[in-house]
Order: structure tokens, then sequence, then C-alpha cells
């Protein structure tokens, strides 16, 4: 607990909870910067820590909610629906584009300096969105576009990072601890932003997070080091521990990239179709199972706030207790690599389409479908010591680039599953529904097989140092 990757996987656990806190702090404002008579929708379009429906309507249609007066002379904008959606979903088209990008600057110049510009400029934007909001919505768009492409490299460069400092059986366990700060940072937005817009004025929203990012990135460069060979003051034994365990895999990429070689790679393209079908199913229950919930069942989440925080709770728990559970099983070679990463990946995968099949059947049991939504999400973190980071297994190299790739394809299907859903439901409600969860599951089935017949867990060929680059 006491070592120097332990402190790494505490410190990006902290930077990734300040990372997610940035990116939800718009979707949680928006409440306040906007007139209270005016639907607030859900975006359909908002992957992975932007989860907006826990703090707004979800319904998507007209209503009328008793009108919010908030502190100071903080201004309030007539935004429609359709604008608001705009404005929410904006992010992610910058954040799809640095995703491979950033992974290969990480791999050229280093994982510490790419995170932290990374996160450094996302506080500063954060801290300019009160001032873009005043100047007009399309400032606003391209203030969150850029903020989206500042966010898109942290991901990627913190997997080149780990990929010099986490041993292999301790990779599960590090990098899960690291990833359960997305999570945690977006449930304590949620739960701090409204009191704050509701205390100090929603401006104050972005001036505490861009604040509190701009001082943590401070500490981020004092306390981060490349590699445990430039760290200065790490334990000797560690740093020949993790050394040697890791000199196998040989440096990073150069400027040039094996691309021909990794296209034809069928191991990553199992990661690849896995991570699709997985966040289409990931985001079909953050985006479209509260709208479920309020249209269909009549469950008001804002009304039931323990149980709309409860699928963030568990699934940064699971995080961790997969982690620690995949690499016990490792340290015990109880199954190898390979099996382990199909084993989790299995269960992550497999479940929570079995819970998404039932909602339908269910009847009108909210309770019962909040437990189902809570489970789905617990479950699905078992992915985290699966298909999440197999990148590192098959190509330490060049992990951060290929996780770009591999999230490039995520938010993709973040932003297709949302519009497929509301196809479907548009047409017969109880139909759709069903028809909506059950090519969610037959997509996470297809992935999980796809995943199981063609992955692996041992370096490819074409990912080894003397491997000649093409």
């Amino acid at each position: 607990l006491c070592s120097a990757r332990c402190g790494l996987a505490l410190v990006l656990h902290v930077s990734l909870f300040v990372a997610y806190a940035l990116r939800v702090s718009l979707s949680i404002a928006i409440v306040a910067m906007t007139n209270g008579s005016h639907p607030h929708s859900w975006s359909g379009s908002a992957p992975r820590g932007s989860y907006p429906g826990f703090a707004q309507d979800v319904s998507g249609k007209q209503m009328q909610i008793t009108e919010r007066r908030f502190p100071g002379s903080a201004p309030v904008y007539n935004w429609s629906a359709e604008t608001q959606g705009i404005i929410l979903s904006s992010f992610f088209y910058g954040y799809g584009l640095t995703q491979a990008l950033g992974g290969y600057c990480s791999g050229l110049f280093g994982g510490k300096p790419v995170l932290g510009s990374g996160l450094l400029l996302s506080s500063v934007l954060t801290l300019l969105v009160p001032r873009a909001a005043e100047l007009g919505m399309s400032f606003l768009i391209g203030l969150q576009v850029l903020l989206g492409l500042a966010e898109g490299v942290i991901f990627p460069a913190q997997y080149t990072l780990w990929a010099k400092w986490a041993p292999p059986l301790e990779r599960s366990r590090l990098m899960n601890i690291a990833d359960a700060g997305c999570t945690f940072g977006t449930f304590f937005a949620l739960l701090v932003a409204g009191i704050i817009c509701q205390s100090l004025g929603w401006p104050f929203v972005f001036y505490i997070f861009g604040g509190v990012g701009c001082a943590w990135c401070l500490c981020w460069f004092l306390l981060v080091y490349e590699d445990p060979a430039h760290h200065p003051w790490i334990n000797a034994g560690e740093q020949e521990y993790i050394v040697s365990l890791l000199a196998h895999q040989g440096s990073s990429h150069g400027c040039s990239l094996p691309l021909v070689a990794m296209a034809k790679s069928l191991p990553l393209w199992a990661i690849t179709v896995a991570c699709f079908c997985t966040d289409w199913l990931f985001y079909m229950l953050l985006t479209s199972m509260p709208m479920f919930m309020s249209n269909v069942l009549h469950f008001d989440l804002r009304e039931n706030g323990l149980l709309s925080s409860l699928p963030y709770i568990g699934n940064g728990l699971g995080h961790i207790l997969a982690g620690l559970l995949a690499d016990f099983l490792l340290a015990r070679r109880v199954l190898g690599t390979a099996a382990i990463r199909k084993l989790f990946s299995a269960l992550g995968m497999l479940l929570p389409a079995v819970f998404l099949v039932a909602v339908p059947y269910l009847g009108c049991s909210s309770t019962v479908v909040v437990v189902l939504l809570t489970l789905a999400l617990t479950v699905i973190s078992m992915t985290g010591a699966g298909i999440n980071i197999n990148h590192i297994d098959i190509a330490p190299r060049y992990a951060g680039f290929l996780l770009g790739i591999t999230n490039t394809f995520g938010i993709v299907a973040g932003i297709i599953a949302p519009t497929a859903v509301g196809l479907l439901v548009s047409q017969d409600l109880q139909t759709g529904w069903r028809n909506a969860f059950f090519v969610s599951a037959a997509l996470n089935l297809f992935g999980l097989i796809f995943y199981i017949a063609f992955g692996s867990g041992t370096i490819q060929d074409w990912a080894r140092e003397d491997t000649a680059v093409q």
C-alpha cells in the first residue's frame, strides 16, 4: 500500500475523479442555467461520464415544474430542450477526435505530460463556461467541443503510464482502483453541484470545479513520474521488481506504428468489437433506462436520490473488487491471463444483458427495475478486469494508442444506441422498449462470443520491440 505504484493508482484515481467531475458539471448546472418552465431533456448522445438523466427530467416531454430561484445575479437562459441536447452532446464530438491522437502522443512524449496537460486545459476551459454562456450558445458549444478535445487524451495517456508501471499480476487491481475515480467523480459531482447551484449560484459550480482541477494539476506534475527509472524516491527493491517484470515488453513506440499488422490482428479486433457492444449496453443502461422508468413506470428519480445514486456506488466498488479478484486468481495460477480476461468479460457482458431482457417482463415494479439497473451497472464493471485492460496484455508498447482506437468505437456506440432506442420506441411504446432491450442484449452476446473466440492474453508479434515496423 505504501509502494510508488500504489501511490500512482491513488493519484490517477483522484485525477480521473476530477476529470469526470469537470465533465458532468454542465449536465447538472444546465438545470439552473435554463428557464424553470422549460423541459430539461435527456441528452441522447451522452456517453460515459455525462449522466444528465439522473439530474434532469428524462421524459423528454413538456412538463411544468416548480420554478427555482437561484441566488445572486446568475443569468437564466431560455434554451429549448433541443438546444440543451446539442450543448450537452457537443462535448463528445471533440472527445472522440483525440482518443487515438492522445494515445499516439503519450507514446511519443510520455503519459505524464499528455495527461497533465489535458487535465489542466480541461480545468481552465471549465472556468470559462459562465463567460461562454454569456457570449452566446455557439460560444458554449465551441467551448464544450474544446473541453472534449482536452479530456479525450486523458484515458489513453493513463494506459501508457500503466504499461510502464503495472506488473502483470497487479494490473487489474491497480488500473481498476484508478478507473473507479470516474464513477466516484460523477457521483460526487451529482451530489455537490446541485447544492452549489442552490447556495451560491450555478457559475460557482464551474469556478469551484475548475479551480480545484487547476490546483490538482500542480500536484500531478509534482507527484507523478513517467516510469520507475525516473522516480527519485522509489524503493530500490520495488524499482528492480517492476523493471525486471516489464523488461520483456520493450520501450514505448516511436513515430511509426505497425498499422497494417494492427488492422489484421484478430485479438485487437476482439477487444474492439467487445468494447463497442459493451458500451452500447452501458450507455443504453445509463440513458434509456431512466427514460423507461419515467415514461413507462412513472418513477421520478429526482425524488429518490439514494436509489438514483446506487448505480454509481455499485459501479465504483465493482471496479475495485473485480480488479482485486482477477489479480488474486492470476497470482494463485488458477487461470491464465487470457482465461481471466475472458471470464471477467463474460460476467460483465452476459449478466447485464440478462437483467436487461428481464426488465419488460417484471410488470410495473419500479423498485425491482432500480435494483436490476444497479446490479447491471455493478456487474458490468467486471469488464474492467477483462476487455478494458486487455490492450496492455497484447501490446503494452502501444496500449495508449490501442485504447484510443477502441474508445473511439465505444463513443460511436454511445451516440448511436440512444438514437436507435428513440426510433424503436417512437413506433410503439411497449414493443419498442422490449425490442430495444433485446437488441442491446443480442449485441452484447455477439461481442462476447467474438471476444471469447479470438481474444488473447499474450503479447502479439507485431507489438514486440524487435519486430520490424511496417
